[in-house]
């Protein structure tokens, strides 16, 4: 069985410090093998928030990792960090490609930066992300898992939230799909969720799934849901997934509150 870990919106700037330490401690219990955090990992991308969340990041142990930026990790206010170097930061202090790729035996993870320095808010998919990451799906080993992670999501559970939807994500939905993506997940809402894609998408060739994460450890929840993070197991000799949503309880520790079988859809030949 394989383990990945999602981490999205920490934050850091906002951070509860007791949900870090639980969170550090949730990870080094489960022991993922793949760890991914999607995107705001920052408040206003300043260097000591990068400093801090770096700082947390290399506590999070797995033998594999990989990290997209989000709209909150690049500059609001410093215009010019904007304009000319919006990802010098993340890159120092997160690695220079905002584009990685978590390639093992059980698991194909493929992060998508949709991010962009002319928008504050809203998420963009180029048709060259859209036709690259597809051929990367289409050379997925049949045994993996095959995820792609955004940080602006592309599927949203009400229409209160369709003006977050990644720009870009009905023709991208499609087109991953049919390359062989099973998972797409993301962050940016605040607003955990499990369901499949075809809920929002009802032509799709095959069944895939969206797994949405909350925010991880800030402070910035939403409403009454409380900080979370997800899981995702899967078992590439039995052929099984599931995706599980933890949440940080009032008396401390991340528990199991969601359950859920991705009922993949592999040809049979």
């Amino acid at each position: 069985m394989s383990l990945l870990l999602q981490v999205s919106d920490t934050h850091f700037g906002t951070e509860r410090t007791g949900v870090v330490e639980d969170l550090v401690a949730l990870c080094a219990a489960r022991k993922p093998d793949v760890l991914v955090l999607s995107g705001d990992i920052t408040q206003r991308a300043r260097r000591g928030q990068y400093e801090a969340a770096a700082r947390f990041w290399e506590r999070m142990r797995a033998p594999a990792r990989l990290v997209i930026p989000g709209n909150h990790d690049i500059a609001l206010f410093d215009v010019f960090s904007r304009i000319f170097h919006p990802y010098r930061l993340q890159r120092r202090w997160f690695g220079q490609d905002l584009e990685p790729v978590v390639d093992t035996p059980a698991m194909l993870v493929l992060g998508v930066n949709t991010t962009r320095r002319y928008r504050h808010k809203h998420g963009e998919v180029s048709k060259d992300q859209i036709e690259r990451v597809a051929s990367r799906l289409r050379a997925a080993a049949p045994g993996q898992l095959r995820v792609v992670v955004t940080h602006q999501p592309v599927d949203v559970p009400g229409p209160g939230d369709a003006n977050n939807l990644l720009r870009g994500h009905a023709e991208a939905v499609p087109a991953w799909v049919d390359a062989g993506v099973d998972v797409v997940m993301g962050g940016h809402i605040h607003l955990p969720f499990i369901r499949p894609l075809s809920e929002r998408f009802p032509g799709l060739a095959r069944r895939a799934w969206c797994v949405q994460a909350g925010t991880a450890v800030s402070h910035r929840v939403r409403g009454n849901v409380p900080n979370s993070v997800n899981f995702i197991e899967h078992d590439p000799e039995g052929g099984r997934a599931f995706a599980e949503r933890w949440d940080h309880g009032e008396g401390g520790g991340f528990a199991p509150v969601l359950r859920v079988e991705l009922d993949l859809d592999r040809p049979s030949g």
